[in-house]
């Protein structure tokens, strides 16, 4: 059987699997058959799949009331294989395309898996992981790209590689409303250096393996700002196609929407809420935003 959460669209020779902090509509995983495994959410001592914790406003409003953190942990080797094996046995391989092992042990458990199969016997080549080096819509739409190169006919190699040919030209900034809820979780990575009377600042970060920190601005209305202007500037390097998520700010994204729409001539692809795996370490508030090239990134 396959694990709970999983979609596989059209049979094709190469499947592309990534895991649930991706975050892209349900609709858009469904029609490139991508399947998905679920991390783990541990709050107030009972232990959940994201891709159950559906009702995203309740559980970020116990989030600010929380005395201490959920923790989040990455899918077992056995989620996995769970989901590898049925599509092996039907003859397609597998790119599989996850957070960033600077920041999870996703893409290491998705690792051993692939050696539990190729130590039975399964032939190397036929299961490709892929650690992203970023997290959020940056994976996902690197799985999109490998989807929509494995349908034009890409084995699993060459799906890989597009993946990776968007990871090169990806960057992703995302303004948070605190660092609070990155300094308790321990997830601060390159923004440690801010820790202490900046708490108040709104920090400009990004995902280059690990959390990395790009700009310190003072208001929220800079950092909404400073968003816009790298938009502007990747639409001024070709990019056609904008995205955005965000964490309890919807109002702030639509805004966003409205402003890389007047740069692009259109809306954006995706605007969704990040769930609680990532929300739990970047707290409410966060906004989100990359654009990419259609040539590279295919349809969404």
């Amino acid at each position: 059987m396959m694990a709970a959460g999983t979609r596989v669209a059209a049979m094709g020779a190469v499947a592309v699997v990534t895991d649930s902090t991706q975050y892209l509509p349900a609709e858009v995983l469904e029609r490139h058959g991508i399947a998905v495994v679920s991390l783990y959410v541990t709050m107030e001592g009972s232990t959940r799949k994201e891709s159950e914790l559906t009702d995203l406003d309740a559980f970020y409003d116990r989030l600010r009331s929380a005395t201490a953190l959920p923790s989040t942990s990455q899918p077992s080797v056995g989620d996995f294989l769970s989901v590898y094996e049925p599509l092996l046995d039907a003859g397609r391989d597998v790119v599989s395309i996850h957070l960033s092992g600077g920041i999870s042990g996703t893409v290491g458990s998705a690792e051993q898996a692939r050696e539990q199969l190729v130590e039975r016997g399964t032939d190397p080549a036929r299961v490709v992981v892929v650690d992203s080096t970023t997290a959020a819509a940056g994976h996902g739409l690197m799985a999109v790209a490998a989807a929509n190169a494995a349908e034009a006919g890409a084995g699993a190699a060459g799906a890989a590689e597009r993946a990776r040919e968007l990871r090169a030209q990806l960057r992703i900034l995302f303004a948070v409303d605190t660092l609070e809820y990155l300094r308790r979780g321990g997830r601060i990575g390159g923004a440690q250096a801010w820790i202490g009377s900046t708490l108040k600042i709104k920090p400009i970060l990004t995902i280059e393996s690990e959390i990395v920190a790009v700009e310190r601005v003072r208001t929220a209305g800079r950092a909404f700002e400073r968003l816009v202007h790298h938009l502007q500037s990747l639409h001024g390097e070709g990019a056609d196609r904008f995205f955005i998520q965000h964490v309890q700010a919807p109002d702030t994204a639509q805004r966003l929407a409205g402003r890389g729409a007047e740069l692009f001539g259109h809306g954006p692809d995706v605007v969704t809420e990040l769930g609680p795996v990532f929300g739990a370490h970047v707290g409410p508030g966060i906004v989100g935003v990359t654009a990419l090239r259609s040539d590279v990134l295919g349809p969404v």
